[in-house]
């Protein structure tokens, strides 16, 4: 059963094999898209900037991240708005409970 902030769009399925560092496995992060490696979820780099955050800040934040993984999220950002911004505001709500 999908938790409250599961994206069920249409890029669910997939969508991360042309971003360089980026990918998504299912039971990782709930599936969403994260930098390989690592268990930071593409919403987390792009929530940071959304509030004011630099790239270089990201990096130090997100320790071991590169600008060229945050870059990456950005990217993907740019091609999946609906979904990262979805998991931004449920993050963000989720803090504030």
């Amino acid at each position: 059963m999908p938790t409250r902030c599961e994206w069920l769009g249409s890029a669910h399925d997939g969508g991360t094999e042309q971003y360089r560092y980026l990918t998504r496995t299912s039971g990782v992060c709930g599936g969403n898209p994260r930098i390989e490696g690592t268990r930071i979820c593409v919403h987390d780099a792009i929530g940071l900037l959304q509030n004011g955050e630099t790239v270089d800040s990201v990096t130090r934040q997100l320790s071991g991240l590169t600008r060229a993984q945050v870059y990456a999220c950005l990217a993907y950002y740019e091609d999946h708005l609906a979904e990262i911004d979805f998991l931004v505001a449920c993050q963000m709500a989720e803090a504030g409970a």
